[in-house]
């Protein structure tokens, strides 16, 4: 989330540019159904009964909309910005929840007692740790490694893996893409899209889901999954021209969550018939959404406020919410608790998530932001 959930429209170094607010609050509004998806998840018996069926497509919404607020951010400042400070203002705004979201996967881990994970007394404490610091630099781990049983790179907080390929995007972006003229780009980006179609329609699972494990079909998965959306969003921050949405946070938000929460489609008979929808909706919903977005005004000092805190939970809540995810799956295992009866469990992590999510925000992450921009950012 930035994945995609983080992408910054202003930059400390070399003055500042406006927000796109809405922009902002369409990130939290991604977030905040990530985290239902993720609960509802719980209860699914496979992909075709998941409420809010559509919510991992978030992750390439997330994509897309970093893509195209860091070629608004910087695609015209190369001349007086160097690969080095590109890479640390990415870094800052990153890594500290990065940092944050492992230690938080790391002691929910300790603490789980489901039968669904191994226990703290079949994962020596030290590979935990391990795992922890690695995470820290979200390099993956092999499966190997995996100290949980999904198969995730990053095991004490799955969603690490779309931070991993954010990085990918930001450095192909600055070691290459933004040299590309438009052309270039909009070469790269049809034959992106040519191969996520191509994925989705074929996929043995009719979407796009995947892209967390370190071996060679979900890296596929990832890759795919990254490099439309991002370079999209991108080749989109180039050329569009912006006009003028009424109430375009209101629609906005309507179109992302009709896009997010809608039904299976195709059934088991057709898995071809969601992955042409899960494609769709990447290469021609988004774009949409964001371009509205970015075509729209804030109207009033309520609908203000509502996008800087949904904008600023987004990312947190984006990297921390997993752990309690975690647990409450581990919950419903081991009650076979059905959604109808705990739904005010499901929205007690829900809550939980939120405050978590805003409690690091405050006391940890912007602080420490502000601290290494002074420390690393700052010109002398």
């Amino acid at each position: 989330m930035e994945t995609q959930v983080v992408a910054e429209s202003q930059t400390t170094a070399l003055g500042t540019k406006p927000h796109y607010a809405i922009l902002d609050g369409l990130r939290g509004v991604a977030a905040l159904t990530v985290v239902i998806f993720h609960l509802c998840e719980a209860h699914a018996t496979s992909h075709l009964d998941q409420l809010i069926n559509h919510g991992y497509l978030a992750v390439d919404f997330f994509f897309l909309l970093s893509g195209f607020v860091i070629g608004y951010a910087y695609d015209d400042r190369w001349h007086k910005l160097t690969v080095k400070d590109f890479f640390k203002a990415r870094l800052v705004r990153l890594q500290p929840m990065v940092v944050l979201g492992m230690i938080v996967g790391a002691v929910c881990f300790y603490f789980q007692d489901s039968a669904l994970w191994p226990t703290i007394h079949e994962v020596p404490v030290w590979k935990m740790l391990l795992v922890m610091a690695i995470g820290f630099t979200l390099i993956p781990v092999p499966i190997s490694m995996d100290i949980r049983g999904w198969q995730e790179m990053h095991p004490l907080d799955g969603p690490g893996w779309s931070l991993f390929f954010e990085y990918i995007a930001n450095i192909l972006y600055a070691l290459g893409v933004r040299k590309f003229s438009n052309t270039a780009l909009s070469v790269l980006v049809v034959l992106a899209g040519a191969a996520l179609i191509h994925y989705a329609v074929t996929s043995a699972t009719g979407d796009v889901i995947g892209g967390w494990s370190l071996d060679a079909t979900q890296l596929r998965i990832g890759f795919t999954r990254m490099m439309f959306p991002f370079f999209a969003g991108l080749l989109l921050s180039r050329v569009a021209t912006l006009g003028y949405v009424k109430n375009a946070f209101l629609w906005c938000s309507l179109l992302l969550l009709l896009v997010l929460a809608f039904p299976r489609v195709g059934g088991a008979e057709n898995l071809w018939l969601n992955g042409l929808y899960d494609s769709l909706s990447i290469i021609l919903a988004f774009p949409l959404i964001v371009w509205m977005g970015a075509s729209g005004k804030i109207a009033g000092a309520g609908a203000a406020r509502l996008c800087k805190f949904f904008g600023d939970i987004s990312y947190p809540i984006y990297i921390t919410h997993y752990p309690l995810i975690y647990i409450y799956t581990g919950w419903v295992s081991n009650h076979k608790t059905p959604l109808q009866q705990a739904w005010p469990v499901a929205l007690l992590t829900f809550v939980a998530a939120v405050v978590l999510a805003y409690v690091c925000l405050k006391f940890y992450d912007e602080p420490i932001r502000r601290w290494l921009k002074r420390k690393v950012l700052a010109k002398p």
